[in-house]
């Protein structure tokens, strides 16, 4: 993990220079906070491609496309650059790219991932834990399906958060990041049954997170 304000400048050393890099991202916010340029900058001694356009809860339809595009051009590294759902699209295309069938079957269980290309993820919003897990987490439209898959091929090489890149988004999305990562603490700290103290002690803390943060939204809201 990169953490700290400028730190995206280290995917330079972190990708190796002879790999072919498909940069993938959402719906365009990167080009308006600054990351897409910190990303050009940090790329420019690597050849790169970009996918744009990946959605929320993102959809086999439109990260198949992306699959094409990583055969054709000989990608050997996917940069995820975004939240969970880039994350999760990116890993769902590192895989379907190596593999002879249909994607979809690692969703439905009729495969498994054998193989993949490597990730890194450059994090633009808060509350994922994609960047350190191997879930994947995708859809598809045509059966209005929702569904995950593990696999210890889809773990990010690497992660970069430059936290400066919070400042840049809304009340909503920072609203919507504080939910998010109140249900998956939720999700180990109610459901989990376990006598390991230290880390409900590590979930309680960021419980206690959550809230001062959420204090401060409603402060920065109430003042505008």
């Amino acid at each position: 993990m990169e953490f700290g304000k400028g730190k995206i400048k280290e995917i330079a050393n972190l990708i190796s220079k002879d790999k072919k890099v498909l940069v993938v991202y959402g719906g365009g916010s990167i080009k308006k906070n600054g990351a897409y340029e910190q990303v050009v900058e940090a790329l420019k001694d690597h050849k790169w491609v970009e996918f744009g356009g990946v959605e929320v809860n993102p959809t086999v339809e439109t990260m198949n496309k992306a699959v094409e595009l990583v055969k054709s051009e000989g990608i050997d590294f996917i940069l995820a650059v975004g939240g969970g759902s880039v994350i999760d699209g990116s890993k769902y295309l590192a895989a379907a790219s190596l593999y002879d069938g249909d994607g979809w079957d690692f969703l439905d269980g009729t495969a498994i991932v054998e193989k993949a290309l490597p990730i890194g993820v450059i994090l633009t919003l808060a509350a994922t834990g994609s960047k350190s897990n191997n879930l994947t987490v995708v859809s598809r439209k045509t059966t209005d399906e929702k569904r995950m898959y593990f696999s210890d091929h889809s773990y990010p090489r690497f992660a970069v958060l430059d936290p400066s890149f919070m400042r840049t988004l809304s009340d909503r999305q920072l609203g919507n990041g504080l939910v998010d990562a109140f249900v998956h603490i939720s999700e180990q700290y109610l459901t989990k049954t376990n006598d390991l103290l230290v880390n409900d002690g590590y979930a309680e803390t960021l419980y206690k997170g959550l809230v001062t943060l959420d204090m401060s939204t409603l402060y920065r809201t109430e003042n505008l």
